[in-house]
């Protein structure tokens, strides 16, 4: 089925590479480096890199990048987890006795950087040109300077007013990103001279290696950053701010190279990260739809956001019971990815009813042939509060075919940045629970349960779609929307994209403190009231949110024609998000 439709901006197309990323300056990296003769990999990584420089409100290089590769020639799909670990010190009996039973903003909150060394991981073991090569666009908005866009300006317009963030309680950060005492004005030149020394420390430990050839000379500069030099000065800067963390902590931590979860929905089959993030969610809720007409509901009917947004609040309900860090925790991914377990949750979903709240989590045990190790559901109670999001995405689709899907996170509004360095240790801690029970439970050494996700789509087994989305809790919502425009309404990846959005929020968010509304669905103003209206009437908290809201995530996707070879690049107007091929 197609529907007919313009869209504000055409798709980008081409027939040789495309690249579409958070900010139009990523775009214009990855494509540089495509040019130059870079596959996919040396793109995403340039692009990603860039993303850290030119959106700091919502990423950086001391974040998380969580990171999915397709590799044409090997016809495999791999993901690298792009996240930290909690220090060995850190318990939840720490945060009881002196943070309140918080997890307060500041140095400990944070985990071992997975950022740097999932790119260079991904550099290493799947790209072709060396560090020097693929970091230089970033080095050079960082030592020049880029002009600040609107967005990261009101975004640090909005902590100076607010004080959200405490960015003035850090000299090191507000040296950097207020260097005149206040907000940089849209279009000001906003320069990071110390993440630009940190990237040619990097160069140089490369050069230094060059002899030893181009993957251990990109190892040795992964090194330095955990096991030389820099893990000793995050070490002290964490203990001069009060942190947890030991030499030891970055010494032995180090990212996984992992094999994707699969859902197959028709004759699509989704990739998605594992269980330490919430990228399953995607896969699984799409499993839940599979069997339903959606074309025959119709595109946005009241009938078809139901049932979307009811699908997706039993898929949130098994993450909250189930996903965590599967080196800790024993998900049940194989139960949660079976078709009959996806048939059963589908027929909890009442056509004229919207769940009240978060409905309880499935039995899907006895659907991998394991012991029923089932959790009762809890009685949860409300926490207002707004939906907190940050992160942002890329994709490079290349000219042999390979594809490169990348979340890359946390901005510098939580956590500090380092002296002298000028990155911050992730922040993501603030993606944990205090309760022990709980699946993603704070830990000594766990990962947190992570939002960013990045996703691949093939169609018949070929290359279809690499896709994502910053967002929070909206990613999966977001991307789940894109894919369904796209693969069920014949649109092109573009009109997918500025569709009107509807996103559920019945379930605890993932940010400390875990604000939770049950049966809150938010829509944009795009939507018809009086689809609005019956929604309501079906039981819905509904929320009208502006036409264009950011908060409803911020899409890319290049679609791979499989006849036809032609690439179609779709980029988000709801943000600074561009694309651009060839």
């Amino acid at each position: 089925m197609t529907i007919g439709l313009s869209s504000y901006r055409p798709p980008i197309m081409g027939s040789t590479h495309m690249v579409s990323s958070g900010h139009y300056l990523a775009a214009a990296a990855g494509y540089r480096i495509l040019e130059e003769g870079g596959n996919a990999v040396d793109a995403g990584v340039a692009s990603g890199i860039v993303i850290n420089v030119t959106l700091p409100h919502a990423t950086n290089f001391g974040g998380v990048a969580p990171i999915m590769i397709y590799m044409a020639e090997a016809d495999e799909v791999v993901t690298i987890s792009g996240l930290g670990r909690w220090p060995r010190a850190a318990n939840i009996e720490y945060f009881q006795k002196n943070a309140g039973g918080e997890i307060p903003l500041g140095i400990e909150r944070s985990v071992t950087p997975g950022a740097p060394d999932a790119w260079l991981t991904a550099l290493e073991k799947y790209g072709t040109m060396t560090f020097e090569q693929v970091i230089k666009p970033a080095l050079e908005l960082a030592e020049d300077g880029f002009p600040v866009s609107s967005v990261v300006s009101s975004f640090i317009g909005r902590s100076e007013e607010t004080g959200e963030g405490n960015i003035r309680g850090w000299e090191s950060t507000t040296s950097i990103f207020m260097p005149k005492g206040r907000a940089p004005k849209t279009g000001e030149a906003l320069v990071q001279s110390d993440l630009a020394k940190t990237f040619r420390r990097l160069i140089e430990v490369e050069r230094a290696n060059a002899h030893r050839g181009r993957a251990d000379a990109i190892r040795a500069a992964r090194d330095y950053i955990y096991k030389g030099d820099i893990a000793d000065e995050m070490a002290a800067f964490s203990d001069k701010m009060g942190g947890l963390f030991t030499v030891e902590d970055f010494n032995d931590f180090s990212v996984k190279i992992e094999k994707p979860v699969v859902g197959k929905f028709r004759e699509f089959e989704v990739y998605t990260c594992g269980p330490w993030c919430q990228g399953p969610v995607t896969a699984q809720t799409l499993q839940i739809l599979e069997d339903d007409d959606l074309q025959a509901m119709g595109h946005n009917s009241p009938d078809y956001m139901h049932l979307v947004s009811q699908a997706l609040n039993l898929s949130f309900a098994d993450r909250h019971y189930y996903y965590g860090d599967p080196d800790f925790v024993d998900v049940p991914m194989d139960g949660l990815m079976s078709k009959e377990y996806a048939r059963a949750r589908r027929s909890m979903i009442d056509m004229d009813k919207a769940f009240p709240e978060m409905p309880p989590p499935g039995e899907p045990w006895s659907y991998q042939g394991t012991p029923d190790k089932s959790l009762a559901a809890q009685k949860l109670t409300p926490v207002p509060g707004e939906q907190e999001q940050d992160t942002s995405y890329t994709c490079v689709v290349d000219k042999w075919g390979n594809a490169f899907s990348a979340t890359p996170s946390d901005g510098v509004f939580g956590t500090p940045i380092v002296d002298g360095l000028g990155f911050i240790i992730s922040g993501r801690g603030s993606q944990n629970w205090l309760d022990p029970d709980h699946a993603s439970s704070l830990q000594p050494w766990k990962r947190p349960r992570l939002t960013p996700n990045p996703a691949m789509a093939f169609k018949n087994g070929k290359l279809f779609m690499p896709f994502g989305t910053p967002g929070g809790d909206a990613q999966c919502p977001a991307m789940l929307q894109l894919f369904l425009n796209v693969t069920q309404f014949g649109m092109d990846p573009q009109q997918a994209i500025e569709q009107p959005r509807f996103i559920p929020w019945n379930y605890p968010n993932s940010f400390w403190p875990h604000t939770y509304l049950p049966g809150r669905m938010d829509v944009e103003g795009r939507v018809s009231g009086d689809s609005a209206a019956d929604l309501q009437k079906r039981g819905h908290d509904m929320r009208v949110v502006n036409d264009w809201s950011p908060s409803m995530g911020a899409l890319s996707g290049i679609v791979v024609d499989g006849e036809s070879g032609v690439l179609k690049g779709g980029a988000d107007p709801r943000r600074d998000t561009y694309a651009i091929g060839r």
